[in-house]
């Protein structure tokens, strides 16, 4: 199938390993050849478009207003200054920018003829997405070792979960983040890709950038995947033995209204982890000859995951209810 890019350039979606080995070498260009990719999107009608178009801007509109709103209140609330919401102002740091990176391009195509994005364009995509994702990854299981500390060990709360203690694991988040997303980037874009340059996705994501490939991808898939289980599953261990001895703590406590508050400050943060990690797990155990399918899996995790990440908190904490209701008081006073 050919795709004509104005300016008179041709392209072929996408090319099946039989048609590569037909083309031959004058087919093949590195990577270092590559002008820019195509963006296919969503493989629907134009009236649906319209309709996704308007769904994206909707959700990308509450990512922003939420995680916006949600660190304005933590930054000027002197209450939530505690590690739980500084861990929490990270979080919305994270979702805002991982969110930016992906969904204002992905409106633009909605409407654009060309859907291209540049190789460089593709290339900051990929490196930062990756890099927010991985961070976030590390950033929950950091809230959940905070509330295992503070339901486990009150007593020493403030000692262990110091200033400088926060600081650390929030740096080391973002420093496993950027590790994590050199390594993927690089591994990606040292591929050499076939003549077809249509990337069946509606952002640069590893998988289908690798099956534009014609290079031997065993070795880096194994060491793709030899890298995403050295960063899901520490991330997953703290979070399990940390709720572990959490639930065994709580059930020993002999007043329901302390059962109740330990639960109340986890919910939250249990309902973001199975969020992201569901959506996470569902796009990569989705077989290849699926893409539609890890497209909304990609969507969940990179649009929907930051819209109710902020809702999520503030309909189930108190202290952000409480914060953002003085805030709203205070509007009142003013008008």
């Amino acid at each position: 199938m050919l795709y004509s890019k104005p300016g008179g350039h041709l392209f072929i979606l996408p090319c099946d390993s039989q048609q590569v080995s037909a083309m031959g070498d004058k087919e093949t260009s590195n990577h270092s050849e590559m002008t820019d990719f195509i963006l296919i999107g969503f493989r629907v009608c134009p009236e649906i478009h319209i309709l996704l178009f308007l769904l994206f801007m909707l959700v990308y509109a509450m990512v922003l207003l939420g995680n916006v709103g949600m660190m304005a209140i933590i930054v000027t609330d002197p209450r939530l200054n505690t590690p739980m919401y500084f861990f929490l102002g990270n979080l919305s740091f994270v979702d805002l920018f991982y969110s930016s990176v992906i969904a204002p391009k992905a409106l633009i195509n909605f409407w654009s003829e060309s859907k291209s994005i540049s190789f460089m364009g593709c290339v900051a995509q990929l490196f930062l997405f990756a890099l927010f994702i991985v961070t976030e990854g590390f950033l929950l299981a950091a809230m959940a070792y905070d509330r295992f500390i503070a339901i486990c060990n009150p007593l020493l709360y403030s000692v262990q979960m110091s200033t400088r203690l926060c600081t650390q694991l929030v740096a080391g988040s973002y420093f496993c983040g950027c590790i994590s997303s050199v390594l993927q980037t690089s591994m990606t874009f040292t591929l050499s890709f076939c003549a077809s340059r249509a990337v069946d996705h509606f952002y640069c994501d590893p998988r289908p950038l690798q099956r534009l490939s014609c290079s031997d991808l065993f070795i880096h898939r194994m060491v793709s995947f030899s890298l995403s289980c050295i960063i899901i599953l520490p991330t997953i261990i703290v979070i399990v033995v940390s709720y572990m001895y959490i639930v065994s703590t709580v059930l020993k406590m002999r007043s329901a209204e302390g059962r109740k508050k330990a639960f109340s400050t986890c919910s939250s943060h249990l309902g973001v982890v199975s969020v992201l990690y569901g959506a996470v797990f569902f796009m990569y155990l989705t077989p290849d000859r699926f893409p539609e399918l890890s497209k909304v899996a990609s969507l969940c995790y990179s649009m929907v995951t930051p819209m109710l990440n902020p809702l999520i908190y503030s309909l189930r904490n108190k202290d952000v209810k409480e914060a953002i209701k003085k805030v709203l008081e205070k509007k009142n006073t003013i008008l």
